[in-house]
């Protein structure tokens, strides 16, 4: 894909749940390295639309270009390997694997994939702070670490995209401005695109543009709360 190119494109998009509307003609381009924030009231449906931009929900009207793919065009399979492939997720709840040790869960992406590269998982880890920490069990990090755990899970496989839903949501406000630092450090060292889903004054502060979700669709917000 031409970096001339955006590694995403949303165009009108609108969903429903059933005869309830979620939202509507949402449009908006990330290029390649931007970091967008989207912030908006509770029930708006910010994770549903990451969900969407990732091809992992359904939506009514629109279109989702990916790493210049169309999503609506591929089929489940064929989404779920440009998933695998070009998409990086960090979630408020960690979602690491407690049965398997920190360096087994960041490498987690490159098994998918069929690859294996022990090094560049030693990289990720000491990139994000937890040198050393590889054979560790999750449940012998605190909560700080293991999202830097998740953030080197979602970068190793070296992803065009990466979508962010309320990361620091479960921190403390010392540990999340650490969280952001690394994360939007790695992002950036990355240049990878990052779309961040926040309540966050403080995480949207850092990106590039913030954006306003609302039942009509997206707009730059020009008032921060």
């Amino acid at each position: 894909m031409s970096a001339t190119h955006p590694t995403l494109s949303v165009c009108n998009l609108a969903k429903r749940y059933g005869e309830t509307p979620v939202f509507s003609n949402v449009t908006l381009d990330v290029a390649p390295g931007e970091f967008v924030a989207i912030v908006g009231e509770s029930g708006v449906g910010k994770s549903t639309l990451l969900n969407c931009m990732a091809g992992l929900d359904t939506w009514d009207k629109g279109s989702v270009v990916l790493a210049g793919e169309n999503l609506a065009e591929l089929g489940d399979d064929q989404r779920a390997l440009l998933r695998r492939r070009r998409v990086g997720f960090v979630f408020q709840a960690f979602h690491v694997l407690p049965h398997l040790d920190v360096a087994q869960n960041v490498a987690l992406p490159l098994m998918l994939l069929g690859e294996t590269d022990d090094a560049r998982v030693e990289a990720m880890l000491d990139a994000v702070g937890l040198a050393g920490l590889g054979p560790r069990l999750p449940q012998q990090l605190s909560g700080g670490q293991l999202q830097r755990v998740a953030i080197a899970r979602a970068l190793v496989h070296r992803p065009a995209l990466l979508l962010a839903d309320e990361p620091t949501g479960n921190l403390d406000p010392a540990t999340a401005l650490k969280v952001m630092d690394v994360l939007v450090a790695q992002t950036r060292g990355h240049g990878a695109s990052l779309v961040l889903v926040t309540h966050s004054e403080a995480a949207a502060a850092r990106a590039d543009r913030v954006l306003l979700l609302t039942s009509e669709g997206v707009a730059p917000r020009v008032h921060p709360a």
